[in-house]
């Protein structure tokens, strides 16, 4: 059965997209067959990959409002991809009167599940309607969290809104656990901050390694390849490689 990990903060800037890229390549090293959704009008992620999105004619958006065949840009870094685009953007209030809102992205995946191993959704900074169909479609969700002072405080809103969906629209979503991210290691702030994220939220799901703050994560998306390829032998990489063997072991 496809696990199909909604990566969710209403939080921008928490490494969200790097996070489905990169463990999608790392899953993928693993001979799991992969499928990245960008679910971001911003289409941070479909840049990323490679891709123009400005020049894209068939993207998420089309399959989402008019029910066209999933658009899929295949085997890039031995993963597919259903790119976005800034069209997206007009989903979040053509959706507002739309018949079947809920389960619209749940619809376009269904279909697609059985040819994969693992879907991961890189959801937007937001808890509205483009987060709230990623987590009905999902059967998990990944909570990246930034190791800062404020992170917390935005970590019940999201919580709430996970419950939501689970009352009602997705009773089987589970929480795949909680990743800290930009965790440096040279800061008292990140590591109190590390403290109070597994003290808080261990409770919820696994609390993974925390992922480092590098450049590299950087460099290596201007260049369109996963860290693993643009630098094999960066830390960060075995950090990667520990959350998707984490991925793996899920139910």
């Amino acid at each position: 059965m496809s696990k199909i990990i909604a990566l969710f903060n209403q939080s921008g800037g928490v490494s969200k997209t790097s996070l489905t890229m990169n463990l999608g390549y790392h899953l993928a090293k693993r001979k799991q067959k992969v499928l990245l959704v960008d679910m971001d009008p911003q289409a941070s992620l479909t840049a990323f990959m490679g891709l123009e999105p400005s020049e894209l004619q068939e993207t998420v958006y089309e399959s989402i409002m008019n029910g066209s065949d999933a658009a899929l840009r295949k085997n890039l870094h031995n993963m597919d991809l259903l790119p976005s685009n800034i069209n997206l953007s007009g989903a979040e209030l053509e959706l507002v009167v739309a018949d079947m809102r809920d389960s619209r992205l749940k619809e376009v995946i269904d279909p697609l599940s059985s040819n994969y191993d693992f879907i991961l959704i890189d959801c937007p900074p937001s808890l509205g309607i483009l987060s709230y169909i990623s987590l009905v479609a999902s059967t998990h969700v990944l909570i990246p969290i930034q190791t800062e002072y404020k992170a917390l405080k935005g970590t019940e809103l999201l919580l709430q809104t996970i419950a939501r969906v689970r009352k009602r629209a997705n009773r089987k979503l589970q929480i795949a656990g909680v990743i800290p991210t930009l965790y440096d290691t040279r800061t008292v702030q990140a590591f109190q901050s590390l403290q109070s994220i597994t003290t808080s939220l261990e409770k919820i799901g696994a609390i993974y390694p925390p992922v480092p703050r590098t450049v590299a994560f950087a460099d290596a998306s201007q260049q369109h390849v996963p860290l693993a390829v643009y630098n094999p032998k960066h830390p960060a990489v075995a950090v990667l490689d520990t959350i998707a063997q984490g991925l793996l072991a899920l139910a």
